[in-house]
């Protein structure tokens, strides 16, 4: 495979499972021609008149949507480590002998763990998009027979509307649909709240199949998903379970340096004078940015702020601000709980999005540059502000992007992350993985200390007089690297093995992610 660096310094290969690549050309640099990509013309006389696609199982819909070896599935992740209907789909699959699938969710979970068989065993060539946990340590070691590809959320969209990847099939988990197709996400036993990862599958590809567990008569209202996008309608037991949409990432943070971190960022967020009346927020789900929303709201009403909007992920904490009065909106690009369920489902100001209004590359503007402050996680900062989300400074791969790379487009985008994590420092001289560049990232807060990019002189002149512990980005590694004895071990890879590649916004190759030795 023929390394060349790319415009961040990092080698990135020029093809990558057939498919040419471009390398990373710096931000904003990459502007695409052409046209959107169309799906095959349909007739609906070829369609049954009386509305009912419904087949008897997801075999007979796979044999219908002509399911061949080499071709590219999509899925989708709302239900997150519950979903239960993946497995099944490539349980199906392997049972029907088909091999060498390129699988391509929205992201994947520990759940998916039960794919590694069909990962060794040929039925799965490779991955394209996040991988987290069991199936990214696969990965790294190098066992995965292709070159995985990672894309931020609006990266997907942008990759399917623009053609670089086909889906053939398309699998759509629907928590409730009817006989035509219509499906919706907030009501029925395996409710997960809007299906918007599933919207540009449902617009592109070659044929769709909407699965649920919650069969209702025509019309299922709310649609999310259009009926007349949809080939065939599966019937089955159930889903998974919606329960576990709920993850350890989305619950308040204990501990007392991370509380520390949260009440520094709501601190910073008033006293840079972001937080004003008809300002917008972005939080991620993690336990930090949790906390951080529940500090932010009692600066908000000491101050009788009100938001215009808050964009989700949703949890209850969100919801509890739509309620309380503190926000006009959330505009919700994926539910992290069950609360955000039901507030979608009862309240019309809960508005579900997809990648394709929040984070398109590709599309004519989108709301993450209209978003005031995004508060953000990280493994690894930089002292050039890059950071990693998803390897460790072992250079196992682990996470996935989601919409994080999407978010550093905002106003002014804060990574809040401890400094160190089980004696390893979070903040180092070089990240081991580049997802984002640093000149978007603007504030670093940890518990010892913040640090503001350099270019943000506005940010630097609005807390000069503040107390919180301002620091530089070099004074803050240098303090982490005495406390934990210096800079982490750099992993032992093999270089001439690409096991992944991660993809900028705009889709080119910012970096690559090596086999560990």
């Amino acid at each position: 495979m023929k390394l060349i660096k790319n415009a961040a310094g990092r080698l990135v290969p020029k093809e990558v499972n057939g498919q040419k690549q471009i390398p990373f050309q710096g931000v904003n640099k990459h502007i695409p021609k052409g046209n959107k990509i169309s799906a095959p013309i349909r007739s609906c006389v070829n369609y049954p008149w009386d509305g009912n696609k419904l087949v008897k199982n997801l075999k007979e819909a796979l044999i219908k949507a002509g399911l061949k070896n080499g071709m590219t599935i999509s899925t989708h992740h709302h239900l997150r480590n519950g979903d239960e209907l993946t497995n099944l789909l490539f349980d199906t699959i392997k049972k029907m002998g088909v091999k060498n699938i390129r699988w391509f969710p929205s992201a994947s979970f520990p759940v998916h763990s039960h794919l590694i068989k069909y990962l060794e065993d040929g039925t799965i060539h490779h991955i394209e998009g996040s991988m987290n946990g069991p199936l990214g340590r696969f990965a790294s070691e190098g066992k995965m027979k292709g070159v995985g590809v990672l894309r931020s959320h609006g990266g997907r969209y942008s990759a399917v509307q623009d053609g670089e990847v086909n889906i053939d099939i398309a699998v759509i988990a629907s928590p409730t649909a009817d006989p035509f197709g219509n499906a919706n996400g907030v009501t029925g036993k395996s409710a997960c709240g809007l299906l918007g990862f599933a919207l540009a599958d449902s617009e592109y590809a070659g044929n769709v199949i909407v699965v649920t567990d919650n069969l209702v008569p025509f019309p299922c209202v709310p649609w999310q998903i259009q009926g007349n996008n949809v080939d065939y309608v599966v019937q089955v037991n159930s889903l998974g379970d919606s329960s576990k949409i709920v993850s350890g990432t989305t619950q308040v943070t204990k501990s007392p340096d991370r509380l520390l971190i949260a009440e520094y960022v709501a601190q910073f967020v008033d006293e840079a004078g972001i937080m004003k009346d008809g300002f917008s927020l972005q939080a991620g789900a993690g336990g930090t940015n949790l906390a951080f929303l529940l500090y932010l709201k009692e600066r908000m009403k000491k101050r009788n702020v009100k938001a215009r909007f808050m964009r989700g992920g949703s949890t209850k904490y969100l919801v509890e601000t739509l309620e309380e009065g503190l926000t006009d909106y959330i505009l919700d690009g994926q539910t992290f709980d069950l609360e955000g369920v039901r507030s979608m489902r009862e309240n019309p100001n809960h508005v579900n999005t997809s990648p394709f209004t929040s984070y398109n590359f590709h599309g004519k503007g989108n709301f993450a540059s209209m978003v005031d402050v995004a508060v953000l996680g990280a493994t690894e900062v930089d002292v050039n502000f890059n950071a990693n989300v998803v390897s460790h400074s072992d250079g196992y791969l682990l996470h996935g992007i989601g919409g994080w790379q999407n978010c550093l487009y905002s106003k002014c985008t804060i990574l809040a992350i401890p400094s160190f994590r089980d004696r390893i420092p979070v903040i180092i001289d070089e990240v081991t993985t580049l997802c984002g560049p640093g000149e978007l990232i603007d504030v670093i807060i940890t518990e010892r200390g913040i640090a503001i990019n350099p270019k943000r002189k506005d940010l630097i002149k609005a807390v000069k007089k503040s107390n919180l512990p301002i620091k530089s980005i070099t004074q803050l590694k240098d303090e982490v690297y005495e406390i934990c004895g210096g800079a982490p071990a750099k992993p032992k890879v093999d270089k001439n093995k690409v096991i992944a590649i991660i993809k900028w916004v705009d889709g080119t190759v910012i970096d690559s992610v090596f086999k560990i030795k």
